[in-house]
């Protein structure tokens, strides 16, 4: 015999009791068979302490009718239940997915004139917990669902009423219900993960329609019955099971629900508080945004106090369908930020749901600074709606989201330029990692066109883009030079700098450690190659310099060979050379960037010996220089003392190319050059000659 059931609303649930019923399992749209039979249910009435709390009755009428899946069903709604969701608390995401799509539907029904019972209430969709019964309700007053919707919707697993809903408004050619959520079929049974058992209240919109309660605990059977005074709209009671009773709570409720379905298109009532306040500010048009807006919008999906400084608000069709709204932080990156474990800023949505909070694969790791949201109904989910899919699909987006970041910036920089160099000095630290780090030769290209250096044309502290660099280059140039030294005197006075200086080139300074990496990764910008000016040297002829003032050329390859033989393993080669004027000599290797990180990185893993072998150094001279002539002299008359100069000279280029580990270990050779040159014995010299003298 049929019972009535006491059923609350808000703010508690005060009854619910369905006995007999056992539990629901969904997932397969390749098993539709379907047992059917029918047992008597004995329900009994439930009341709670006399109050009723706006409740309102719904009487079951005749019996319930129990439905049976078959046994693999059992076993995929298993999955569903217990291994589909990484998260629990997704399921507060799923429920609400699903009513938010059931009040658009309700929506587009009205929109295209169907008939419909109470077509001008207002949408809702209300959520309450209950500590004391451990329940959670979740009710919409959408759509709604007949006997066969729920036997169809709820009854098959893996069948995706909105995807249905969706493929008939398509095939009608009428209105895009863009705001329909579901797509799997799946969402609902994530209830099953905290509840031992769900009652389901449901009544159609549309005309004369009849209430029915379908009951499930998830083993495998469920049952559906008829009821009386059911309000329209689906109501949802979840039971939740004993290891699961924080979702009765409501700040945990309140919590998940802002963390997931913020933006969701309908009210979200909790226990009689509205929830989700914030307007999905990245799907309006970016004009009726105002600056207020954005910062608040900021704020919320940055988790941070300050402003943004730049906004790009971004919407396109093709090639894919992307709303997207990123800011730049008005603050400077701290050590955190900095760090290549820092998560990415970016959130996933698509249609106002958040799927993954800080997605990684979104943009490049660089670009981990850029806050924001990518909204977009072509990224392709699994069937939890957790993990992206199709990695083609995944890397062409990456590539359009990172492209109109490049662009925007690059605009910036020629239209309001004051602001986008104090951008810059924040952080070009990100923009060179991405010349680093990219693997894509034209991206590494657009990021080059934002990296500014000091140029040796320009006073201090003005900076040069490359691609004003190219436009400054003298006719046949087909190098773009660079430097890198600590400061600009010092750059200046660089043995390097002085041949180019002389004919009159641009070179850019690099006053960062790791600024000649980044060129040095670059390789070209604008078909135009990026060289070292210890390159350019080393790229000199090996021909014998016949200029005014220089030793003759007979003595030059005399000396040469004499250095070689002096410096031993410590040289690849010696050789004479025409660019340099105020230096005696210098220093060069093939790939000077590469040889300084090197040093600096694992040079004390390795014997000098062993890191002479690998750097390969060649050692160049002046021949017009006059400590070179001196030497060429003293190796005849005073070979000790041209050895020992030699090799302080060697030393001292060693220095300046930024090739030795500690300079300190030049003292004992600076000591002994002094004394020589200043006729001094040293202390193991003078004591040599008493102990000499004390023997006769």
């Amino acid at each position: 015999m049929a019972a009535r059931l006491a059923v609350s609303y808000a703010p508690r649930l005060l009854a619910t009791r369905c006995g007999g019923c056992t539990k629901l399992l969904p997932l397969s749209s390749a098993i539709n068979r379907i047992t059917l039979k029918t047992s008597t249910v004995t329900n009994h009435r439930l009341n709670i302490g006399g109050e009723s709390w706006f409740s309102t009755e719904a009487a079951t009428k005749g019996d319930p009718v129990e439905h049976e899946f078959q046994a693999e069903t059992r076993m995929l709604l298993d999955i569903v239940a217990k291994s589909l969701y990484s998260e629990k608390e997704v399921f507060i995401r799923e429920l609400i997915s699903n009513a938010s799509d059931a009040i658009e539907k309700f929506r587009y029904l009205s929109m295209t004139g169907e008939k419909l019972t109470q077509a001008d209430r207002e949408p809702l969709i209300t959520i309450t917990t209950d500590k004391a019964f451990k329940t959670i309700t979740i009710q919409d007053n959408g759509i709604g669902m007949t006997q066969e919707e729920l036997i169809s919707n709820l009854g098959t697993i893996a069948r995706s009423g909105s995807k249905a809903f969706m493929q008939s408004v398509k095939d009608s050619n009428s209105v895009e219900a863009k705001d329909i959520i579901g797509q799997f079929g799946v969402g609902f049974y994530s209830a099953f993960m905290v509840a031992d058992k769900i009652e389901v209240y449901s009544k159609s919109s549309l005309p004369d329609s009849q209430g029915f309660l379908w009951v499930s605990d998830g083993s495998g059977k469920y049952t559906i019955q008829e009821v009386e005074d059911a309000e329209i709209g689906t109501k949802i009671v979840m039971h939740l099971k004993s290891e699961d009773m924080e979702f009765s709570d409501e700040n945990i409720v309140r919590d998940v629900i802002k963390k997931y379905s913020n933006f969701v298109g309908s009210s979200i009532n909790l226990n009689g508080n509205t929830t989700n306040s914030l307007r999905p500010v990245w799907l309006m048009d970016p004009k009726e945004v105002t600056t207020e807006m954005h910062e608040e919008f900021y704020r919320y999906i940055s988790n941070a106090f300050d402003k943004p400084r730049f906004k790009l608000h971004y919407r396109t069709d093709a090639p894919m369908d992307i709303r997207a709204l990123l800011y730049i932080p008005e603050s400077r990156p701290g050590m955190f930020e900095t760090s290549r474990e820092a998560e990415s800023g970016v959130s996933l949505y698509c249609r106002k749901v958040l799927i993954k909070s800080r997605a990684e694969n979104l943009l490049p790791k660089w670009l981990r600074f850029v806050k924001g949201v990518v909204d977009s109904e072509d990224i392709p989910l699994n069937l939890s709606r957790e993990l992206l899919q199709d990695s083609s699909l995944i890397r062409k987006l990456r590539t359009v989201l990172t492209n109109r970041i490049l662009r925007y910036l690059q605009e910036r920089s020629r239209k309001e330029n004051k602001s986008f160099m104090e951008f810059y000095k924040d952080y070009s630290f990100f923009l060179k990692e991405g010349i680093v780090t990219s693997s894509e030769k034209l991206e590494k290209e657009e990021i080059g066109k934002l990296i500014r250096f000091e140029c040796s044309s320009l006073p201090a502290g003005e900076t040069i883009s490359l691609p004003e660099y190219c436009d400054k280059m003298k006719a046949g140039q087909r190098d773009i030079f660079y430097l890198s030294a600590p400061s600009r005197h010092l750059a200046e006075s660089s043995p390097y700098y002085e041949s180019l200086r002389k004919r009159g080139l641009d070179v850019l300074f690099c006053y960062e450690s790791y600024d000649e990496l980044v060129l040095m990764q670059l390789q070209e910008f604008d078909k135009k190659k990026l060289t070292s000016v210890e390159k350019e040297m080393r790229q000199d002829s090996d021909e014998a310099v016949d200029t005014e003032g220089s030793l003759p050329v007979t003595e030059q390859s005399q000396l040469s060979d004499w250095i070689k033989v002096t410096l031993g393993q410590k040289v690849a080669k010696v050789r004479t050379t025409g660019k340099l004027e105020a230096h005696p000599c210098a220093v060069t290797v093939e790939e000077m960037a590469a040889a300084r990180h090197f040093i600096k990185t694992q040079g004390q893993n390795f014997s000098e010996e062993q890191r002479y072998t690998i750097l390969q150094p060649q050692f160049e001279i002046n021949p017009a220089h006059p400590l070179i002539k001196k030497i060429a002299e003293l190796k005849a008359s005073d070979p000790k003392l041209a050895i020992a100069l030699t090799e302080q000279l060697f030393a001292n280029a060693m220095v300046s190319a930024g090739l030795v580990e500690d300079p300190r270990s030049m003292m004992g050779n600076i000591n002994n050059l002094i004394e020589m040159l200043l006729d001094i014995k040293s202390q193991d010299s003078t004591q040599a000659v008493i102990e000499e003298d004390k023997k006769e």
